[in-house]
């Protein structure tokens, strides 16, 4: 079992940055994958960013590459999202979530525990 809970969300003008962080519990934390999706008002749950279980991999969303980056640090139970030029239509409530398999994916079916979610709101 993974308990996960998301941090850093508030908000911010755009333009500006903004770091999330989601700490997890439990011993195996280094063998899963790691993703973060986000979901809007009226809108589905969608990818952003995932990590492999060992952060030798990354994939991102095209909506958020170059400007977002997910990582990682096994010896602390976190995983991040560092968020650089946010926008407006980033407002979203942000999730962390983990998959058992420690494999890549942006299929949100993939992924075992999702955190509570942490609101991140843009103002233009």
């Amino acid at each position: 079992q993974v308990q996960l809970v998301e941090s850093g969300g508030r908000l911010v003008q755009a333009g500006g940055s903004l770091r999330l962080s989601c700490a997890a519990s439990g011993r195996t934390f280094s063998s899963y994958a790691m993703g973060w999706f986000r979901q809007a008002p009226g809108k589905e749950r969608e990818f952003v960013a995932a990590i492999s279980w060992s952060g030798a991999s990354t994939y991102h969303a095209d909506s958020v590459k170059g400007r977002f980056t997910i990582s990682r640090d096994n010896a602390k139970n976190t995983v991040y999202l560092q968020m650089n030029s946010l926008k407006p239509e980033d407002t979203a409530v942000y999730y962390c979530a983990a998959e058992k398999d420690g494999g890549l994916t942006r299929t949100s079916g993939r992924y075992d525990y999702w955190g509570q979610g942490t609101q991140v709101t843009v103002s233009s």
